[in-house]
């Protein structure tokens, strides 16, 4: 149970550990007084509250990362990593919080792969693909090639995109279009970064 009052000490560290980042919660949390102690302390030394916007992107700089990015590379990792970065920079999605890579040549998508597991260090059980096929093609099988190839699990599959065969044109996809997702928006953030920062020295 919260004190009724904090002591003007516990006003100083309320003051100094809202500015260096801590969240209204983790102040009460670290402090043990309740928030609205915590929020009183503030208006009182005339600190202004943090936004909703800005407590969420606290809290999601300080969550553990889902990936160990090797910093220590050799001539032949970073062969693979400027591969992976401009392979991405030129297919991959640049928004949202999802690194996603479309492609539907088995070789790079198989190249990008590796690029996620030995430079990136990504968490397998995160990885997940997306198949975009027509209707005069099986699914099914597509996923077991796909699983076949690319040395993963059909439960890392979700559900495919199944397009209407009427509508193909002339596009010709023999083993459909394959994504390769991995969700965390650090990671994105930080192949984008470093994609940008490598084009730019060619």
């Amino acid at each position: 149970m919260p004190r009724k009052k904090i002591t003007s000490g516990e006003e100083r560290l309320v003051r100094d550990l809202y500015l260096k980042d801590f969240t209204g919660q983790e102040v009460a949390t670290q402090l043990k007084v309740s928030l609205k102690q915590v929020y009183d302390s503030l208006r009182r030394q005339n600190i202004p509250r943090k936004s909703l916007l800005e407590q969420n992107r606290l809290r999601f700089q300080k969550k553990p990362l889902s990936f160990v990015f090797s910093e220590k590379l050799s001539s032949k990792d970073r062969e693979l990593l400027v591969a992976g970065l401009m392979l991405y920079y030129g297919d991959g999605a640049k928004t949202g919080n999802t690194v996603d890579f479309a492609n539907s040549d088995p070789m790079l998508l198989k190249l990008f792969l590796k690029f996620l597991k030995n430079i990136c260090g990504i968490d397998n059980e995160k990885l997940r693909f997306y198949l975009y096929c027509f209707s005069d093609q099986n699914s099914n099988s597509l996923i077991r090639y796909w699983c076949s190839h690319l040395s993963v699990k059909p439960g890392q599959f979700t559900k495919p995109y199944v397009r209407l065969t009427l509508n193909k044109g002339k596009r010709t996809m023999t083993n459909g279009v394959l994504h390769i997702r991995y969700s965390d928006k650090r990671l994105l953030e930080k192949i984008l970064l470093l994609g940008r920062e490598w084009a730019s020295t060619l």
